[in-house]
């Protein structure tokens, strides 16, 4: 069993006291409903998962009144194995986009809050089939992503205890025994070429074969590819899924990682394909990461329109683009040039994303800057810069010595911790910790 964050989210939810129904978001794969059903055997009596697709006759039960005795009662007649006691029984709503009746009725079960409701599906964020949507004020959000690299760690069978010492190592910037360190190298290029996605993890936990992580990453990688075909909008299909399959191309093969629409056809621009990347997005497949003019909070007032990097939601999916022999030279160290670079800074942008922060960079050709990542912390802005290798930081030197208001930033490297005024040089895997 995976040990997930997202359980302490669901108990801190379930003890919350003005509680409202929890919609579960997140792409497809990433253990949404593995999550709700280990939660509700551990924490409720019993639970009633209800999945409108394995069952679509069980929309029947919201065809009629939805006031949540109706409902009650049609759940008992169909389900009578189930008592459905308040407080002690969990109702799950699994692939709710498939029933829009289910989704109106949440604003009945927070307003009744005799039960404890949560719902999720794939695709929340595409209104390919309901005239309905969400009840604004009666439901709350969480998001889940597929492993992060702290519970990568947990699958690996490392301790928290020694997690925690990094962490301490982290805060008071002590240099990490040589051994620990390369050992947690090794461990990040793994997690970089394996991903998060849980059923890759846990076949290699259990396997160590990188061949049959590769075969489900593929598996996984035309699950998505499908949920374009199926959920896209006609006009977006083919367009949506050149976008997807260029990210290996625009994040790995070129130098400057701008996404760029010429990539995808010699007359490709944002016309043509805006669309698609937006429906990408709202469908939790990839991530965006804006450009700005300044390094100044609040960032998004100096976005650049149409100036962005896009990275896939999970590591997984990238390494589902490449040839397996990838894999191999990630966890042996054997690459190098704008694909290391470009790895190494996806690998940062999935460790950034799991930790919910939105993402920009700052690139200014005139003046050859570039840091790879914004974030914001505290009404401040933190600038973030990855290299493959410990050589010197002109921009980000430039960056804070021009901008007096950041109080910190990060050079992420394969190398040891260091530090220099307030720039504080990290290894790779303590971007977990940022």
């Amino acid at each position: 069993m995976l040990q997930r964050k997202i359980f302490d989210s669901l108990l801190e939810w379930k003890n919350s006291v003005k509680k409202k129904c929890l919609v579960l978001k997140g792409a497809r794969q990433v253990g949404k409903t593995y999550a709700v059903e280990r939660f509700g055997e551990n924490n409720y009596s019993e639970v009633l998962k209800i999945n409108f697709k394995e069952t679509p006759s069980a929309a029947e039960i919201f065809s009629g009144d939805l006031d949540t005795d109706t409902l009650l009662t049609a759940m008992r007649f169909r389900y009578p194995e189930y008592k459905l006691e308040p407080g002690k029984s969990l109702i799950f709503l699994d692939e709710i986009q498939e029933c829009p009746e289910a989704i109106t009725s949440l604003k009945f079960w927070t307003i009744d809050g005799r039960f404890d409701v949560i719902v999720s599906g794939s695709l929340l964020g595409i209104d390919y089939k309901r005239s309905s949507s969400y009840p604004v004020g009666y439901v709350d959000y969480l998001t889940m992503h597929g492993l992060d690299f702290e519970e990568f760690l947990w699958a690996m069978g490392i301790d928290s205890s020694l997690i925690d010492s990094l962490r301490e190592m982290f805060l008071n910037l002590t240099v990490v025994p040589k051994a620990v360190h390369e050992q947690m190298l090794k461990y990040f290029r793994m997690y970089v070429a394996l991903g998060g996605m849980p059923e890759v993890v846990q076949s290699f936990a259990d396997t160590k074969d990188y061949r049959e992580a590769d075969k489900i990453q593929k598996e996984i990688l035309q699950g998505y590819l499908y949920d374009i075909a199926h959920y896209a909008e006609p006009a977006e299909k083919i367009k949506a899924e050149k976008c997807f399959l260029s990210l290996s191309k625009q994040l790995l093969e070129k130098e400057n990682r701008k996404f760029q629409y010429k990539v995808l056809d010699k007359d490709g621009n944002k016309r043509k394909y805006s669309g698609s990347v937006e429906w990408l997005l709202r469908a939790d497949i990839a991530q965006i990461s804006q450009n700005v003019t300044s390094p100044k909070y609040d960032l998004s007032d100096y976005e650049i329109e149409d100036n962005f990097r896009l990275y896939t939601s999970d590591l997984s999916l990238l390494m589902a683009m490449r040839d397996f022999s990838l894999k191999k030279d990630i966890v042996e160290n054997t690459f190098a040039g704008n694909t290391k670079g470009g790895i190494y800074e996806c690998a940062v942008a999935d460790i950034l994303i799991k930790k919910d922060y939105t993402l920009h960079f700052y690139k200014n050709e005139t003046q050859k800057k570039e840091i790879e990542f914004l974030i914001q912390k505290n009404s401040t802005v933190v600038p973030i810069e990855v290299k493959s290798a410990n050589s010197k930081s002109k921009s980000l030197n430039a960056v804070v010595k021009n901008n007096k208001q950041i109080p910190v930033a990060y050079k992420l490297i394969d190398g040891n911790i260091g530090k220099s005024e307030n720039i504080l040089t990290l290894p790779l895997y303590m971007a977990m910790f940022i």
